[in-house]
């Protein structure tokens, strides 16, 4: 009977503590390993429908759901990793969803003390039938691997939009639901990374309208301007097929490299000019006339700096340029420097990269430019193996435009537009043809087993140690 007033007071100890856990919990709800077994586990006092998981206690990380997190302060979600590398863990809810419609996801999501924060925050949306089975999409795949099949719906991988000035990114994705699919699995990851955060809020999955069509008209041509005596005398044999590419509903057409350089005996520098100048606003006029973009390869002096140039102008006017990253030994040695950087250009119909001959060699430059949201790269290539081009649209899934001085009989390069799996699409068999291909940009392409390839690139391409 004595011990019974400690025993009371130890129960006391216990409840005030609980009181105090509850109160603190209208702040924060914290997890922990232990609620991210392998077996998913219900998040309490989280909002309805939200479970963690973890595919093995070992690597769970901490689980967090705050009441008042978020930007407009009404909840939101984060997991966090300690001093160890490995971490891997989800958020999880399944949504329903019809059949045979379009929905729109949307989350925001915040970042810290993450390094490679594309490969660490990765958001999916699984798309699944009533008994929770994987299902397939209603249309054949078109792609080269499989070509006529169903193929099975794999996770979809939205992707940052904006980045927005609280310091929070807008994820965002829209998706045609498979008709057999009754709910959307959407999945809020932390993968791998040590003493990183991720913080999601606002999650949405709504039903929407079907996008707009984004089918655009690539053309190039395949000339060699042999005659000319001044750069603008070059330019100008480029009217005519330009002209053809027009009435042909072309959105964009590619010129050769060093058109202004080609068969005149000069130095590099003795066709270098200022980008934009005198060549660039002639094709200004002509993309307005024409109605259309051009992408045109230069040579540019910039103070006492040549550069192998590919410009783009358009309707609009002087639209950006890209330095050639990469230079064969003849260009070093001809007084040639490097670009140091990557731009895409934001056009009427999409997103457009450029690289130029050499740089086809590499994967990097294609790879930096996809990464940076081309969705078309022109290519104003000398000559290079055809295979090379497949393979920088096949690994990036982006169109390659190519328009060489190589003729069809050397079995070389080629003028053609890639499409996204590396096929060709189109080519040009004579000097003098423009050829011309029409895609969608709007529409992915849908592998069986990869799913959308390119929205994957992101969280799946691996990280290499910086060199600066």
């Amino acid at each position: 009977m004595k011990s019974l007033p400690l025993s009371l007071f130890v129960l006391l100890g216990i409840l005030c503590c609980f009181v105090t856990a509850q109160d603190t919990s209208l702040r924060q709800v914290y997890f922990g390993k232990a609620a991210a077994a392998t077996k998913a586990r219900q998040i309490e006092r989280g909002p309805a429908g939200w479970t963690a998981v973890s595919p093995r206690e070992e690597i769970a990380p901490n689980f967090e759901y705050n009441v008042r997190g978020g930007p407009d302060d009404l909840g939101s979600f984060s997991i966090s990793a300690d001093h160890r590398s490995g971490a891997f863990g989800w958020f999880e809810k399944s949504f329903p969803v019809e059949g045979g419609k379009y929905y729109e996801f949307t989350v925001l999501q915040r970042t810290k003390n993450l390094k490679f924060g594309r490969r660490t925050a990765v958001t999916r949306v699984l798309w699944r039938d009533a008994d929770g089975s994987s299902v397939k999409h209603d249309f054949v795949s078109v792609a080269s691997y499989a070509r006529g099949t169903q193929p099975r719906a794999e996770p979809e991988f939205p992707a940052i939009v904006e980045e927005l000035e609280n310091g929070w990114s807008l994820i965002k994705g829209t998706y045609l639901v498979p008709s057999a699919a009754t709910q959307g699995i959407v999945e809020l990851s932390y993968r791998w990374e040590a003493r990183g955060k991720v913080e999601w809020a606002q999650v949405n999955l709504s039903q929407t309208k079907a996008p707009l069509s984004r089918k655009v008209k690539l053309a190039t041509v395949h000339f060699k301007p042999v005659g000319g005596d001044s750069n603008l005398e070059k330019c100008k044999l480029f009217e005519p097929l330009i002209s053809e590419a027009a009435k042909q509903g072309a959105n964009i057409v590619v010129l050769p490299e060093c058109l202004t350089y080609y068969g005149r005996s000069l130095k590099y520098h003795e066709c270098a000019e200022a980008i934009p100048g005198e060549s660039t606003e002639y094709f200004e006029r002509l993309a307005k006339k024409y109605n259309l973009y051009i992408c045109a390869g230069l040579l540019e002096r910039d103070g006492r700096l040549v550069f192998n140039t590919a410009a783009l102008v358009g309707p609009e006017g002087f639209v950006g340029k890209y330095r050639k990253v990469t230079l064969p030994r003849g260009e070093i040695e001809g007084g040639i420097t490097p670009g140091i950087e990557y731009p895409v250009f934001e056009t009427s119909f999409g997103k457009v990269g450029m690289m130029i001959c050499y740089d086809g060699f590499f994967p990097e430059v294609a790879r930096q430019l996809s990464q940076n949201g081309a969705e078309v790269i022109c290519w104003p290539v000398w000559g290079c193996n055809p295979l090379l081009g497949a393979a920088r649209a096949c690994e990036n899934h982006v169109f390659v435009v190519s328009s060489t001085y190589c003729s069809v009989d050397l079995d070389w390069m080629i003028t053609g537009v890639y499409g996204r799996d590396g096929k060709v699409l189109s080519q040009a068999q004579e000097f003098g043809e423009v050829v011309v291909s029409e895609v969608d940009l709007g529409r992915p392409l849908i592998w069986s087993s990869l799913g959308d390839f390119k929205a994957q690139l992101p969280s799946h391409t691996p990280a290499v140690p910086s060199e600066e």
